[in-house]
């Protein structure tokens, strides 16, 4: 059965599938960029042309949704999968359902934060930033290891951010542990065993202290940072303007909103998402 790991793009769903791939996945909890293969992106890619040529994107990759999960379900094993995805339903077809998942740890984070990394990763202003987040329809082209983007084989449907939070907070059908980015900033390493805790009801699994500590210790920020100016980022995307890869760990704590944006830009998403961010504390 699959745990997802699910986020809104740029709300911290890399940082926790290092600390899971550190734990789960080696011997000394030591963080290496191969590791985060073993969570890979949920991806349709490869199966979706097996449906019929005629049909739209959109149904031929949703109708792949379901079917491709009950083969990865097939071993009967756990299995770790990041998505971006909204927990939607298009043309009939369900996002995921009961008999393909066991749990989901969502991330969420300040929406105002979101738009400043959002700028960066996707080389927009903010004003452009400010209408990703707010586009109820808005669809992203999932980045492969390949370095290319699936544009014709694959999509994640992410909608606006509100909508993209509720429809997974409001899951009826398995366990949710919702994270906020800003309490995992504060107190990583008690975020990070809650989120053990809850993954330990669904697999098998033994907690040992150092192997925390070297989760956590190769996991930070700025070691995040100084691996990928030294090895690359298989996962980080190529800039449209300079042809260069554009840095995937960016700002970390630097990254505050309350620095970087301006008082017409807060309001406008404050208010626009004002009853979630009262719901999250975030206002």
């Amino acid at each position: 059965m699959i745990i997802w790991i699910a986020s809104y793009p740029k709300s911290g769903n890399t940082w926790i599938r290092s600390l899971l791939a550190s734990y789960l996945f080696s011997k000394s909890g030591s963080f290496n960029f191969n590791l985060l293969k073993h969570i890979n992106q949920f991806s349709v890619a490869k199966v979706s042309n097996n449906l019929q040529k005629t049909s739209t994107p959109e149904d031929r990759i949703s109708k792949n949704w379901i079917p491709h999960q009950v083969l990865i379900n097939s071993d009967k094993k756990t299995h770790f999968l990041k998505t971006h995805n909204a927990l939607c339903t298009i043309n009939n077809n369900k996002f995921t359902d009961k008999f393909n998942t066991a749990a989901c740890i969502y991330i969420v984070r300040d929406p105002r934060n979101l738009v400043t990394s959002l700028s960066h990763h996707y080389e927009l202003d903010y004003k452009n930033a400010i209408r990703f987040i707010t586009n109820k329809r808005k669809i992203i082209f999932p980045k492969t290891l390949s370095n290319k983007n699936d544009n014709h084989n694959d999509f994640n449907f992410i909608g606006d951010w509100s909508g993209h939070y509720n429809s997974w907070k409001n899951i009826s059908f398995c366990p949710i542990k919702i994270i906020k980015y800003e309490d995992l900033l504060a107190d990583t390493r008690n975020i990070f065993i809650s989120i053990l805790k809850f993954i330990s009801k669904f697999t098998k699994l033994d907690f040992k202290e150092e192997k925390i500590s070297n989760a956590l210790k190769t996991t930070n920020f700025d070691n995040l940072r100084r691996i990928e100016k030294e090895e690359n980022f298989e996962e980080s995307i190529t800039s449209t303007k300079t042809n260069k890869k554009v840095k995937f760990f960016n700002l970390g704590k630097d990254n505050d909103w309350r620095r970087l944006l301006d008082k017409s830009t807060i309001l406008r998403i404050e208010e626009k998402f004002k009853k979630e961010m009262n719901e999250l504390n975030y206002i």
